[in-house]
């Protein structure tokens, strides 16, 4: 397990990567202002997703970080 500031680092690294400098501000924004349940949120994220393309995009991403 990584610390706390490695994964702030990197996970800011990640989001501006993917949006951009303004819009993972904006990201950080709405989740530190509104309501949020995560454990709520966790339960919905995959439901739609069938059980083999879960498990294969989790076993590609696990062969992009232990190369």
């Amino acid at each position: 397990m990584i610390n706390e500031t490695v994964l702030r680092a990197e996970g800011f690294k990640a989001l501006t990567e993917r949006f951009g400098i303004f819009e993972s501000e904006r990201f950080i924004a709405i989740i530190k202002r509104e309501p949020f349940n995560y454990t709520e949120w966790r339960e919905d994220l995959y439901k739609d997703t069938p059980l083999d393309v879960f498990l294969n995009d989790a076993d590609n991403f696990r062969k992009t970080v232990t190369r």
